[in-house]
């Protein structure tokens, strides 16, 4: 069975007896990726629904191309459950335990559902930050909102993926 993506430790964190290890970006650093920490607070659904796509693309091998999408199926399902019914945080949970299961993060479901009810930005921009370093692994600026509203990047070779050609 081949690993698909990008190195999913970048930190090389220590991992426990269980095999798994700590978010590579504590809860309440959020504050330091103040773009994607703002919209997480104002416009929640945009970056779970990034994160998702996101998710998505690195389970398929590569980065999403446009770092995640920013007003597609995922976001209209959360803005949906949360402006409706204050329930977005439930697909929110889904989507962080599938994020901590893929990088092998201590944690419990329990613990996403409080931090996705409770702590949603928070919970958002750790997700994000923890997806952008695989990304990063894999010679892409990853999909944080620090780049929202400049010029797309221009990938090229690097260290970390000497074969990656940019798509025509």
């Amino acid at each position: 069975m081949s690993i698909t993506g990008g190195n999913r430790n970048v930190k090389g964190l220590p991992f426990n007896a269980s095999g798994e290890r700590e978010w590579s970006h504590g809860l309440f650093d959020c504050f330091e990726d103040p773009m994607t920490c703002l919209f997480a607070w104002f416009l929640p659904c945009t970056i779970y629904g990034k994160n998702k796509t996101r998710l998505q693309a690195l389970e398929a091998g590569a980065p999403h191309p446009q770092g995640g999408e920013l007003l597609g199926e995922d976001t209209i399902t959360y803005a949906a459950l949360n402006f409706c019914c204050g329930f977005g945080w439930i697909v929110g949970m889904t989507n962080r335990t599938a994020t901590r299961t893929r990088y092998k993060i201590t944690g419990s479901d329990g613990e996403d559902c409080f931090l996705s009810c409770c702590c949603a930005p928070c919970a958002l921009t750790q997700q994000s930050r923890e997806l952008e370093l695989e990304e990063q692994s894999l010679g892409h600026p990853g999909g944080g909102m620090a780049g929202f509203g400049a010029a797309p990047a221009q990938h090229g070779a690097t260290a970390a993926n000497p074969n990656y050609k940019p798509q025509a």
